[in-house]
């Protein structure tokens, strides 16, 4: 990298390349001497390598501006083509929806304003574009309301230059910037409250009331935002840019090039309706709110930080964790060292799990998120793992409100964090969940970690790590392998135990499948029956393929027409099911693997997978184990990622198929014009052109004819498979609703006769009789009181909630959960939803959970 390169990428920083000194000063003048040197020869190198440092490192975005304010000083010529560039692709951004974009170079713009690069009143402008497209879009006569996402982000987008350049608009074009801020107070007048509900981590039974009377996020930094200016625009925030105002006063701050906001959708007819909550759906995946703050910390841990001092850390570290998403390391680096004088490790932690913990789902992958942590821990092994811990914690407390897929997702992370620091926790902390019933969401949690750990080590391991609370075993799954039913010497039926041998051998002597089917249809079937055949065969098959995830595979690839064969339905594919369940009794890790290879090799169904997940056995464990619903998670996910690569092949083809259209117009056009040139001679017709081209351009022409007809036909079998893919998801979704209903419908009436569930707050009082009270004393005694942050979930040593309660918030949650992850699938058919599941006899808290997943408003229940 030349050294023009690793100055501006490492400045701000405290590297090598500035001497070990993490001066401003002394890096922007440094930075600006070897870039002044370089413009002539690299002037264009430098502009596009300026912007892309500004745009994926913005923290260092002040740094970046006074540099071009310096620069400025010297060559005007080349800031002019800094700001154009920069127009061109704000332009862009704004026209493809590019939402980080957008951002940063808003931001990038104010700080070029405060360098004396731009104009104050082109900047202003650049603001009363967009709020005008979003006045515009809310207002319910002329614009479109139901795309309020993207015109709250417009908004957000000039509330959040403000803190980088308020004080400097305010100073210099009070008017101009007073007129927007009337502006931007006359579209909260205008604009919906947006209610977070179906997107908040934590659960609230007066949900509906509570969200309402809460600020959303954009009132919210509008008031951060009058707090800052009322108090000066005064902001602990690097502002490298005063260091050299005396320079850079002498410069010449340039005009910048109108930009344009894209056209908004036409309307729908109706301000409510379905067409409508479509548009919404679009509009807030398009232009989704960046951040959920989960708040789990006393205030006392933040006392230093005012509100706007957070929301400008938050922008900071979520710039980190969006821009170096592919380096966790530099990225962890990053975040334990922002430009700011005070100290966030608290702040942090609560952004990364905010992020972890996003709904509908968090901008990357959950592993990422570990890694950080991983790294951060490792970088700040003072502070970091002890505010970890207490986060933990603070969660744990609250886990009965947490949202079903947060807690999922919570579990997966704490297990695998715990997996990277030796399995190390004082779960002697957490033993009093013994005492709670077996539903209770605490007990639930810290059983459900435990199993998840022994997935990433083993059951030993996982036992000595919970010593110093040795009864906690007692949550550990059954240890031991697969549960073979002809393993023993105390086999029931000495027939099953022999014809198991005989399969065995049979595959261990290569026989084909087809010999295999012709040995089940002739010689077990016509005398023991087909359910006799389906156990046997499946229960050897097994067991064959027990030994590790490459004999499982090979098995279902060398032997899965064999399963096909006996299993043709769904009625038999759930008996098949039942058989993988009962063999991986003690493993809900391989029960999962199996059925999801299964699926894989279309051996089972996605709707044989839901029946059985809805029988009887497994609608019991619904509240009390995370078993069958991963193996729901697993089918429904497998359908619809088909239906996703398919829709990118088919737009992979689309792009092939313009591009073999355009072929084979350009080879028809050479060849017609190479006919042209036929000339007569004697009134006949004779090749002008030389033969040897002509049949080279007429063979050309018949290739990219063929070529253009082979990948149409493709796109046409591709669309074709699609249409059924959607069919069956359809299928798949309607089917799961209705199950969801009709085990709901009986235990939703008995358990919430009003349609409310009780407020967390009035806890059940006749949960704390004499006994427990003892109970509570005694482990005062014992130095392990109970003390929970449960909104009144536990009392003493009992749980308010009886297990019908908790078994029909849990479903319900689960409920929600699918419903919102596949919200943009379910809203393409959610006429037939609402005529075949939600009529008018379904309960109101299934209704509710399933409106608050689609994010449809609760006033059209």
């Amino acid at each position: 990298m030349s050294s023009w390169k690793s100055l501006l990428l490492r400045i701000g920083e405290k590297c090598p390349e500035y001497g070990g000194n993490a001066d401003f000063k002394d890096h922007i003048e440094s930075c600006f001497g070897i870039v002044r040197r370089e413009l002539d020869p690299s002037a264009d190198d430098i502009l596009l390598f300026l912007l892309e440092c500004s745009e994926q490192l913005p923290h260092k975005i002040p740094l970046y501006g006074t540099l071009v304010g310096l620069l400025n000083l010297e060559n005007e010529e080349f800031v002019k083509k800094v700001l154009e560039k920069i127009q061109t692709n704000l332009q862009d951004a704004l026209d493809s929806g590019n939402c980080n974009r957008i951002r940063i170079f808003m931001r990038f713009l104010t700080v070029l304003m405060c360098s004396k690069v731009l104009q104050p009143s082109s900047l202003v402008i650049v603001f009363e574009t967009l709020l005008s497209s979003a006045a515009l879009t809310v207002d319910e006569d002329k614009g479109n309301p139901s795309w309020q996402a993207r015109a709250d982000f417009y908004i957000t987008c000039i509330l959040s230059c403000l803190p980088w350049g308020g004080a400097e608009l305010v100073e210099q074009v009070p008017e101009e910037i007073d007129r927007v801020m009337v502006g931007i107070e006359s579209y909260f007048s205008i604009r919906r409250h947006v209610s977070n509900a179906g997107l908040s981590v934590f659960e609230d039974t007066n949900e509906n009331n509570k969200l309402l009377d809460e600020k959303d996020f954009l009132e919210d930094l509008w008031v951060r935002i009058q707090d800052l200016s009322s108090a000066g625009w005064k902001l602990e925030i690097p502002r490298p840019h005063l260091c050299f105002e005396p320079q850079l006063v002498a410069g010449k701050s340039h005009d910048f090039g109108p930009i344009t906001c894209p056209e908004q959708p036409n309307p729908s007819a109706a301000t409510f309706g379905i067409s409508c909550g479509r548009q919404r759906n679009v509009a807030e995946l398009k232009y989704p709110q960046r951040i959920q703050r989960l708040n789990i910390f006393s205030a006392s841990k933040a006392e230093d930080l005012r509100p706007i001092d957070r929301f400008v850390v938050e922008e900071y570290l979520l710039d980190v964790l969006l821009f170096l998403n592919g380096c966790r390391k530099e990225c962890a680096a990053y975040m334990a060292g922002l430009p700011v004088p005070f100290r966030y490790e608290y702040l942090m932690a609560e952004t990364i799990f905010s992020q972890l913990l996003l709904l509908p789902e968090p901008p990357f992958k959950p592993m990422y998120y570990t890694l950080v942590i991983i790294d951060l821990c490792k970088a700040l092994p003072g502070a970091f793992p002890a505010v970890i811990a207490g986060a933990v914690r603070a969660l744990f407390e609250r886990i009965a409100d947490l949202d079903m897929e947060c807690r999922t997702r919570l579990i997966l992370w704490f297990s695998h964090h715990l997996s990277n620091f030796q399995f190390i926790w004082p779960w002697e902390e957490w033993a009093h969940v013994l005492d709670l019933p077996k539903w209770a969401p605490q007990r639930v949690f810290v059983q459900e970690v435990l199993e998840r750990e022994i997935r990433l080590s083993y059951w030993e391991k996982i036992k000595q790590s919970i010593e110093n609370a040795p009864a906690l075993e007692e949550l550990l799954p059954p240890k031991g392998g697969p549960n073979f039913k002809y393993s023993g010497e105390d086999v029931s039926d000495r027939t099953e135990k022999a014809l198991s041998l005989e399969l065995n051998n049979l595959v261990k002597g290569r026989q084909t499948f087809r010999e295999i089917i012709t040995w089940v249809e002739d010689s077990v079937i016509p005398v023991h029956g087909s359910d006799f055949a389906l156990r046997v065969v499946i229960q050897t098959l097994l067991d064959i393929g027990s030994k590790s995830f490459t004999h499982l595979i090979t098995v279902l690839e060398r032997y899965g027409q064999v399963i096909g064969k006996i299993c043709p339905d769904q009625d038999r594919q759930i008996m098949l099911i039942a058989e993988v369940s009962s063999y991986w009794k003690n493993s809900s890790q391989m029960t999962a693997i199996t059925i999801d290879r299964m699926m894989g090799y279309r051996l089972l169904s996605n709707l044989a997978i839901v029946r059985w997940v809805f029988s009887s056995s497994n609608v019991d464990q619904f509240h009390i184990s995370d078993r069958p619903w991963e193996i729901l998670r697993n089918a429904v996910s497998k359908t619809y990622n088909r239906i996703t690569d398919l829709r990118k092949e088919i737009s992979s083809i689309q792009r092939s198929f313009l591009l073999a259209e355009e072929a084979a117009s350009k080879a028809r056009a050479e060849l017609e014009t190479a006919e042209s040139n036929l000339t007569l001679m004697d009134g006949e017709p004779v090749i002008g052109e030389n033969p040897v081209r002509m049949k080279r351009l007429k063979s050309n022409a018949e290739r990219a004819k063929d070529e253009e007809i082979s990948v149409h036909d493709s796109l046409d079998a591709k669309e074709a498979l699609l249409a059924r893919a959607i069919e069956e998801n359809e299928a798949l979704f309607l089917s799961l609703y209705k199950s969801f209903s009709n085990v709901l419908a009986e235990p939703l009436c008995e358990a919430f006769k009003d349609g409310n569930v009780k407020p967390a707050d009035q806890a059940d009082e006749m949960a704390i009789d004499l006994e427990s009270s003892s109970a509570m004393e005694l482990d005062k005694e014992n130095g392990r009181p109970k003390k929970s942050h449960s909104n009144g979930r536990r009392a003493g040593n009992g749980y308010n909630l009886d297990e019908r309660e908790q078994w029909c918030l849990s479903t319900l949650g689960y409920v929600k959960a699918i419903t919102r992850q596949y919200a943009s699938e379910i809203w393409s058919f959610i006429e037939k939803l609402d005529a075949d599941v939600l009529t008018e006899d379904v309960h109101p808290l299934f209704r509710r959970a399933i409106y608050s997943g689609l994010r449809r408003p609760l006033d059209e229940l």
